[in-house]
């Protein structure tokens, strides 16, 4: 909307108002004013039929009255109402003023209100964009750790079916290797120290006769100490078991053989008088 700096406008329009009424009044009041009543002057000549004659010397009229002259009033003089009308337009102009300075603050307000609202729309806006991009991260990295923990499970799986294979291999060499052994000399040579060893330890009681033989279990540990004994057959009597048994324990730690391979946790000893 495009502003009066000078006020022309409003000033022209409260002017023609004012000039409007105060010509509406002045028809007013000449309406109202009675109209003087002036008597119409009528002039007529009488004609009578009369016998023959010598006509009468015509009759002389006489000179009509002047008509009465009224003398219309003066109109008054017009009031001067200019300073009435400079004060109306100065009013108006006070109203146009305050109406537009009152247009003008609501417009400031209005744009003061939309310039608020989109501030908030841009803040909020923001404020949405930073909380996706911040979901967002989150996601990716949350992705990634996941995928890591899968990569790292995958790679101990790996590694740990590689170590189970090893392990197996190995398990199967050594059985293999034990197997070997088992029947190779090495075993006899090292199960006779092992005997040897316990006989040497043996206090045989005065029950045990040239034929008396005796199997018994022996647990021991990788250096060779005795955990435990027990007798799985024997043809003595119980003096003979408990001095076997007796023996066993005695002759703990028992000795190690040269190949890791004849080692066994549990011995199977056969226990007979020295020949």
């Amino acid at each position: 909307m495009t502003r009066d700096s000078k006020n022309f406008i409003p000033v022209s329009m409260a002017l023609l108002l004012h000039v409007i009424i105060f010509g509406s009044m002045i028809m007013a009041f000449d309406y109202t004013r009675p109209t003087p009543f002036t008597p119409l002057a009528v002039q007529a000549t009488l004609v009578t039929e009369v016998p023959d004659r010598a006509a009468p010397p015509p009759a002389v009229e006489p000179e009509p009255e002047p008509e009465p002259v009224i003398e219309e009033p003066e109109p008054e003089p017009e009031p001067d109402n200019s300073e009435e009308l400079r004060r109306l337009a100065e009013e108006e102009k006070r109203r146009q003023d305050a109406l537009i300075e009152q247009q003008r603050l609501d417009e400031l307000k209005k744009q003061e209100a939309e310039e608020k609202r989109r501030k908030e729309r841009e803040e909020a806006e923001r404020k949405r964009r930073e909380e996706e991009e911040q979901e967002r991260k989150r996601q990716e990295a949350e992705r990634k750790r996941q995928e890591d923990i899968q990569r790292q499970r995958e790679e101990n799986e790996r590694l740990r079916r590689e170590e189970e294979a090893r392990e197996r291999q190995a398990e199967i060499a050594a059985e293999e290797r034990r197997m070997a052994a088992a029947s190779s000399p090495e075993m006899a040579v090292y199960q006779t120290m092992i005997m040897q060893d316990i006989q040497r330890s043996w206090a045989m009681p005065a029950s045990v006769t040239p034929d008396t033989l005796c199997v018994v279990m022996v647990r021991q540990t990788r250096t060779g100490d005795v955990i435990s004994a027990r007798i799985a057959s024997c043809n003595g009597d119980e003096a003979v078991e408990r001095s076997i048994l007796a023996a066993v324990t005695k002759a703990s730690p028992l000795p190690e053989p040269n190949n890791p391979d004849l080692f066994r946790s549990e011995l199977r000893v056969t226990m007979r008088p020295p020949q």
